[in-house]
């Protein structure tokens, strides 16, 4: 009795600690706690569930608690801010693996092992089969299409869309057979065939992964990202349920709620439905970016003597600043302009990188001090009051056709109006269009100059001249 209601209060002290860390994830002074908790959180929950089942030697537990933590923290550690994205993405695909296997495993013991003669249903429950059918699914599929994001967000594979719309709604044809065939598993007494058409549920799940993402094309990413969290949270609570395990349930609808949120956040971001997401909305690079007027460009001694002048300046920070591991270089030019007197701050457009938040991570990384940030909702008037924006490796998420073009395929994308600015430098390393795959006109605005070169190498030589002319 002792030892239940000690296990309750543990539980209850883990739960505590996903909220209070999801809480701390919404500011970003309070977001690396709020990771540290919710990380510790998870840990205890980890504890209680397997001390509860009691089926696990506690030596096993600590083995795999080591060898666990041990490739988590291998993988992290030796990866850059760049590869953030990508991390997500892998952890995304451990978690749906790691639900689906759990599932699995509870099928092999109380069904295959037990084979009693009863189907799967009957030995489990009807609500347990379900759910655990749900839980291999969503598990498989969380994989499979964390796997193909990896893949194109580290460039392996192609973030171009290369299959038509037939290419979703093929998924989800497949999608129908393997839920189909998960249910008839379930219901035949035999437990051998029971196994076999689980297989087979496991793979058509990671098919669908895979005919669903393969079309998505590179712009997209951030809201397949999180679209893919919140799966791997509903497979996790998938499990809870086919279990019997309320701390798991609970924690997997966290997080499978919080990710469908940012998901939503996203979409009305980039003014997109999730539909049009998935059935490949965006060309990502495919279509015909037209050719470029009258464009001006510098040299970054010429703008550095433009910045000295300036007495207000908005950074614009997007993934060619990550490509380029400038992150460094644009806090040292944002110092150097602060010595000077210059009001720096950096605008943040939500999907401006490959994941949410990604932008926010790279300047953490660089120790930008958190209330340089803004987001696009908080600075968006400023900038027709603003001397100089300086655009750094951002390109789609700037770019005016949004407004302009009703036929553009960013039209209606909320963007960061740097056009208003008096001056606009964008530091690129040529006129390439971005995930969109079209021209970008804020590039033949009068007041836009284009600093052509690596991000890492413009931004050190303007924090230079700035630092000779002090």
């Amino acid at each position: 009795m002792i030892a239940t209601e000690v296990t309750a209060v543990l539980a209850l002290g883990s739960i505590a600690l996903f909220v209070i860390g999801l809480k701390r994830l919404s500011r970003v002074r309070t977001a690396r706690s709020g990771n540290a908790l919710m990380a510790a959180g998870m840990l205890l929950a980890i504890l209680i569930t397997l001390l509860e089942i009691g089926l696990v030697d506690y030596r096993w537990i600590a083995g795999g608690l080591l060898i666990g933590g041990g490739i988590g923290y291998a993988i992290v550690a030796r990866a850059q801010a760049t590869q953030m994205p990508e991390i997500v993405a892998r952890f995304n695909g451990f978690g749906g693996a790691s639900s689906a296997l759990v599932a699995l495993s509870l099928f092999w013991a109380e069904v295959v092992e037990a084979a009693g003669g009863a189907t799967a249903a009957a030995t489990l429950g009807a609500a347990s089969a379900g759910t655990l059918v749900l839980s291999v699914l969503i598990g498989a599929v969380t994989l499979s299409g964390s796997v193909l994001a990896e893949l194109k967000l580290r460039g392996t594979l192609s973030g171009t869309p290369r299959i038509p719309i037939r290419g979703p709604l093929m998924g989800l044809l497949v999608l129908g057979g393997a839920a189909l065939g998960g249910v008839a598993a379930f219901a035949i007494e035999d437990a051998f065939v029971a196994a076999g058409l689980v297989i087979g549920l496991v793979v058509a799940s990671a098919l669908v992964g895979i005919v669903l993402v393969v079309p998505i094309g590179g712009a997209d990413m951030p809201v397949v990202i999180s679209l893919l969290n919140s799966l791997s949270g509903l497979a996790a609570a998938a499990t809870g349920f086919a279990l019997g395990n309320e701390l798991l349930i609970i924690a997997g609808t966290i997080v499978g709620a919080a990710g469908l949120i940012l998901t939503q956040i996203m979409c009305v971001a980039m003014n997109r439905s999730l539909v049009n997401v998935l059935i490949g909305g965006f060309s990502g690079g495919a279509a015909e970016h037209g050719e470029y007027g009258h464009v001006v460009s510098a040299d970054p001694e010429s703008a550095a003597m433009v910045l000295e002048a300036a007495q207000t300046v908005i950074i614009v920070p997007g993934y060619g600043l990550a490509a380029a591991r400038a992150q460094n270089a644009v806090h040292e030019l944002a110092k150097a302009l602060e010595r000077q007197g210059s009001q720096v701050r950096f605008a943040i457009h939500p999907v401006a990188g490959r994941m949410p938040g990604h932008m926010n991570v790279v300047l953490a990384e660089a120790e930008v001090p958190y209330e340089m940030l803004r987001e696009m909702s908080e600075i968006n008037q400023d900038f027709a009051e603003t001397d100089v924006v300086v655009v750094v490796g951002a390109n789609d998420v700037v770019n005016p056709a949004a407004r302009t073009e009703p036929g553009s395929p960013i039209a209606g994308m909320p963007i960061l109006d740097v056009g208003n600015a008096r001056r606009v430098f964008v530091i690129k390393r040529s006129l390439s269009p971005g995930y969109a795959g079209i021209k970008n006109s804020l590039f033949e605005q009068e007041n836009t100059v284009m600093l052509y070169g690596d991000a890492k190498v413009v931004l050190d030589q303007l924090a230079g001249e700035l630092a000779a002319n002090a």
